[in-house]
C-alpha cells in the first residue's frame, strides 16, 4: 500500500490577506492536467470566495500553466504526471487553512461556501459536499452523491449489468436515486471534484493514497476510510456549482482508461473486502472483459480491443492468484 506520509503544521492565517480575513480558514485545492479550456472560469469563480487557492498541474502540455498564472493564482508544476492523488496530497500540505476544498477544474462555484466550512465544524463531521449541476442545469443526481461501493456493485457494473438494466435494485442503491436531494443529510460518498475536508482529518487519515494511479477510487477510498475511523459526510443542497465532468479523463489515451479503471477497482477491492468477495470482483472483471472484448471487436470492427482488455485481464488474473498476504494487506497490483 502507498499512503503519503507528511508533516503538518498548525493552522495559521498569515497566508491570507486582511481584506480576506473572513474567509482566512478556507482553501482550495485545484488539480490540473491539460485544463486550459475549463480552468479560466473555475479561477475566476474560486476567486470570487475569499478563499487562499493553490493549482497543482501535473505536467499539462497545453496552456494550463500560463492560463494559472494570469490569473495570478499560486501554482505549483509537477514535471511528471504524479498522478491525481499525490498532486491533491501536495495541494493540501502546501495549505495551513483548518478546512480545505478540492475543487475540479471543471467545476465553476456559483454560490458561498462558508456552509460548507460551517457543516465540517459540526462535531463529528469530517467532510461536506454541495450540489452539482450540469451543463443541462439539472442536479447530477447518480455522481454528485453514493454510496461507498459493495462488491456484488462492483461485479454488477463489470458484469455490465448496470448498463443492461440500469434501475437495478444494487444500481439503484449505490448511486442514491431516492434520495431527498433538496434536504440536508449525511452522506457517505461525495463526488471529489467539489468535496471540502477538515484537515485535521485529512491529517488524521494521511491524505490520500497515492497507490490508486493515475486517477479513479482515490477519493472513495477516502470517504471509505473516512466512515471507518468514525466521522460522517454532509451533503449541504444551499451550496452549489456547476459541473462538466471527465475533462482530463477524455483526454487520455483510450487504450489506458480500461488499465486505470480497473486497476483502481483491484486495488480497492484487494485493501478494502476481505478474500472470498475480493477474488469474486477478480473473476467478474476477468468476465467483464472477455464480454467488452467481445462488443469491442463486433461494433468497432477492429481487433485494437483485444489488446485493451487483454492486459485487464492478466490484471486481474495475477491479481486472482496472488498469495494472499492478510486482510488487510493490499496486494501490490502489477501495471502491464
Amino acid at each position: 500500500m502507498t499512503v503519503r506520509f507528511s508533516t503538518f503544521s498548525e493552522p495559521s492565517e498569515t497566508c491570507y490577506s486582511e481584506a480576506n480575513r473572513h474567509m482566512a480558514d478556507i482553501g482550495i485545492v485545484i488539480v490540473t492536467h491539460n485544463s486550459a479550456a475549463e480552468i479560466g472560469p473555475c479561477l475566476e469563480a474560486a476567486s470570487r470566495t475569499g478563499a487562499d487557492l493553490i493549482v497543482i498541474d501535473n505536467a499539462s502540455s497545453d496552456n494550463t500553466q500560463r492560463a494559472v498564472k494570469h490569473a495570478g493564482v499560486r501554482l505549483i508544476a509537477n514535471n511528471r504526471n504524479a498522478g491525481f492523488a499525490a498532486a491533491v496530497n501536495q495541494g493540501f500540505d502546501s495549505l495551513e487553512c483548518p478546512y480545505i476544498l478540492l475543487l475540479n477544474p471543471d467545476t465553476i462555484i456559483e454560490t458561498s461556501i462558508e456552509p460548507l466550512r460551517d457543516a465540517c465544524g459540526l462535531e463529528g463531521v469530517a467532510g461536506s459536499s454541495g450540489m452539482l449541476l450540469g451543463e443541462n442545469g439539472k442536479p447530477q443526481i447518480g455522481f454528485m452523491v453514493r454510496r461507498i461501493p459493495s462488491p456484488v456493485f462492483l461485479c454488477f457494473e463489470a458484469l455490465l449489468l448496470n448498463r443492461l438494466w440500469p434501475r437495478n435494485p444494487v444500481n439503484w442503491r449505490f448511486r442514491c436515486l431516492g434520495l431527498d436531494y433538496a434536504r440536508a443529510m449525511p452522506v457517505e460518498q461525495p463526488a471529489g471534484a467539489f468535496l471540502m475536508v477538515r484537515r485535521s482529518v485529512w491529517q488524521l487519515l494521511r491524505g490520500f493514497d497515492e497507490g490508486f494511479y493515475p486517477v479513479w477510487f482515490e477519493d472513495v477510498d477516502f470517504c471509505k476510510r473516512i466512515g471507518d475511523a468514525g466521522y460522517r459526510i454532509q451533503y449541504v443542497p444551499s451550496v452549489v456549482a456547476k459541473h462538466t465532468g471527465g475533462h482530463s479523463i477524455r483526454k487520455n489515451l483510450l487504450e489506458n482508461r480500461p488499465l486505470y479503471w480497473y486497476g483502481s477497482v483491484l486495488k480497492y477491492s484487494a485493501k478494502h473486502f476481505s478474500i472470498w468477495p475480493e477474488k469474486v470482483v477478480c473473476l467478474a472483471v476477468i468476465i467483464g472483459s472477455f464480454l467488452r472484448m467481445i462488443l469491442g471487436i463486433a461494433y468497432g470492427r477492429s481487433l485494437q480491443p483485444i489488446a485493451v482488455y487483454g492486459k485487464v485481464v492478466r490484471l486481474a488474473w495475477r491479481q486472482f492468484f496472488a498469495r494472499w498476504q492478510g486482510r488487510g494487506e493490499v496486494l501490490s497490483i502489477p501495471w502491464v
